[in-house]
C-alpha cells in the first residue's frame, strides 16, 4: 500500500461540496492549506476535480438553502461556477501557481473525439506547469447534479488522465463498518473488494452535497478496474502531502491485477454509446474471449442503424451482452456478409476483406 502512494506521480484529488463547505460558504483556509501541500509537490502532477458551484453560487447571491429545483440549480451553478474560479485563483496565486479551469460532464466524453480533445487538453495544461481544476458543467449536465457530487467525473477523470492515484476527500474520513459517528464503528483501513464493503455505505445528508460514501465507493470501482489505487480520506490539515508521502489517512482501496487497459479501450468500456447490436455464435464468442477480432462468419444477426466506426454492442446467444467494439461496415453490409467465410465477403461486397472488429477496437466484458 505505502509503495502505491509513494510512487504515484499522477494525482487526481477530489473535493465535493461537503468539503468545501464551512459555516454555509467557501472554506478559504482548507484551499490555502491545499496550495501549499501542492506547492511542495513539485514532482507531482496534481489535478483536481471540484464540486461547489452550486455552493459557491448560493453564497454569491445569498440563499439561505440549496435550490431545489434542476432548472434552479443549474442557474445559481452558473454564477458559482465564475466565483468558485475566482477563489481558486486567488489563493493558489498567493503560492505562484497557476490553475486552468475545465468544464467537462459525463455526457460529453462519451463521444469519442471529445474524450481525446479533454484528454490531449488535460495533458497540455499539466506541461505547461498549470493545475487543472475540472468542475462538472452544473449549467448543462442534470446527471451529476441530481446524484453523485462529481464522484463519477473524478472517476473519469483519473482514467482519461491515466492517474496512479485517485484521492477522493470525504466529511466521513473514510470508509467505516457504521456511522462514523458511533463508537462501535470501526474505519476500514484497506480495502481489497469494494462489493465486500459497500453495504455499509450510505447516502449523503449534506445541505449541498449530493453524494455520500456509496457514490465514492461506486465511482472508485472504475478507478481500481483500471488499475488505478483510491484513497478516501479525510479533509485535515496537510491531508495531501501525509497521503503522497505514504502516511495513509482513512480507506485505501487496492487497484485490481491484471493487464492495464489502453485508454482507447477504457473509453470503449466505460463511456462508449453503442448505436447497434451484433448477435454472434458460441464459435465467435470462445475466439472473442481467446483475444481473437470479430470475423463475419460468427455473425448470426445484425440490429440497429450504424455506420463504419461507430460502436456497437456484441451480444451472445444468450441475449448477454459480452463486449463493445468499433465496426469496420455498416448495417447494410454487414447484413449481407453475416454468416459468410472470408472468401465469400469480397465477392459479395466488392471489397478488399477486413475483420468486422479489429481486436484493438475491441473489449470484452
Amino acid at each position: 500500500m505505502e509503495e502505491y502512494l509513494k510512487k504515484a506521480k499522477r494525482v487526481v484529488v477530489k473535493i465535493g461540496s461537503q468539503i468545501l463547505e464551512k459555516d454555509g460558504s467557501i472554506d478559504t483556509d482548507f484551499l490555502k492549506n491545499l496550495s501549499e501541500n501542492i506547492k511542495l509537490l513539485k514532482n507531482k502532477d496534481i489535478l483536481i476535480v471540484s464540486s461547489g458551484a452550486v455552493l459557491a453560487g448560493s453564497k454569491k447571491l445569498g440563499l439561505k438553502q440549496k435550490p431545489k429545483s434542476i432548472t434552479e440549480k443549474q442557474a445559481v451553478a452558473s454564477v458559482g461556477q465564475a466565483y468558485l474560479m475566482q477563489i481558486y485563483d486567488r489563493i493558489f496565486s498567493e503560492k505562484e501557481l497557476i490553475v486552468g479551469q475545465v468544464l467537462l460532464t459525463v455526457e460529453g466524453l462519451r463521444e469519442r473525439k471529445r474524450y481525446i480533445l479533454a484528454q490531449n487538453t488535460l495533458n497540455k495544461l499539466v506541461d505547461m506547469g498549470v493545475i487543472p481544476i475540472i468542475n462538472e458543467n452544473d449549467t448543462i449536465a442534470v446527471e451529476e447534479i441530481v446524484f453523485g457530487d462529481n464522484d463519477f467525473l473524478a472517476a473519469h477523470v483519473s482514467v482519461l488522465f491515466d492517474a496512479d492515484l485517485l484521492i477522493i476527500l470525504s466529511t466521513a474520513g473514510g470508509v467505516y463498518t457504521g456511522d462514523p459517528k458511533q463508537e462501535s464503528s470501526k474505519l476500514l483501513k484497506e480495502i481489497k473488494n469494494i462489493d465486500d464493503v459497500i453495504k455499509f455505505a450510505g447516502a449523503s445528508t449534506s445541505k449541498f452535497g449530493t453524494g455520500g460514501m456509496r457514490s465514492k465507493l461506486e465511482a472508485a470501482k472504475i478507478a481500481v478496474s483500471h488499475r488505478i489505487p483510491v484513497v478516501i480520506a479525510p479533509k485535515k490539515e496537510d491531508i495531501l502531502l501525509k497521503i503522497v508521502s505514504g502516511n495513509l489517512e482513512g480507506s485505501f482501496i487496492y487497484p485490481e491485477e491484471g493487464e492495464k487497459l489502453s485508454r482507447k479501450k477504457s473509453w470503449l468500456k466505460l463511456l462508449s454509446a453503442p448505436k447497434g447490436r451484433i448477435i454472434i455464435d458460441k464459435g465467435a464468442e470462445k475466439a472473442l474471449r481467446s483475444g481473437k477480432s470479430l470475423l463475419p462468419a460468427g455473425i448470426k444477426d445484425v440490429e440497429g442503424i450504424f455506420y463504419k466506426n461507430d460502436v456497437v454492442a456484441i451480444v451472445n446467444e444468450e441475449g448477454k451482452i459480452i463486449g463493445k467494439g468499433i465496426v469496420n461496415f455498416n448495417y447494410r453490409d454487414l447484413k449481407k456478409i453475416k454468416g459468410k467465410r472470408s472468401s465469400e465477403v469480397e465477392k459479395t461486397l466488392g471489397i478488399k476483406f477486413t475483420e468486422v472488429i479489429h481486436r484493438d477496437n475491441l473489449v470484452v466484458f
